[in-house]
């Protein structure tokens, strides 16, 4: 059980930051798309926040899917 969360966690934090990079290009993209203006430096600000705490979601999920489809259901023994 424990080495399975450790691996969930490891596969996590090695996809946050491409993850959280790409969340946020497209994020600011949509929005000067959407508002037909550059963004100033807060809201710039407030899209990384943003692609961070989705990626955080998203790192955790894949990482568990994918670890459960290799490694399999953890089992307590």
């Amino acid at each position: 059980m424990l080495n399975f969360i450790i691996w969930v966690l490891l596969l996590a934090a090695l996809l946050f930051w491409p993850m959280s990079k790409l969340v946020f290009v497209l994020s600011v993209r949509r929005l000067q798309r959407k508002l037909a203006r550059d963004l100033n430096e807060s809201e710039v600000a407030g899209q990384m926040n943003r692609a961070r705490i989705i990626s955080v979601f998203v790192s955790v999920l894949f990482s568990y899917l994918y670890n459960l489809s290799t490694i399999g259901m953890p089992t307590g023994g």
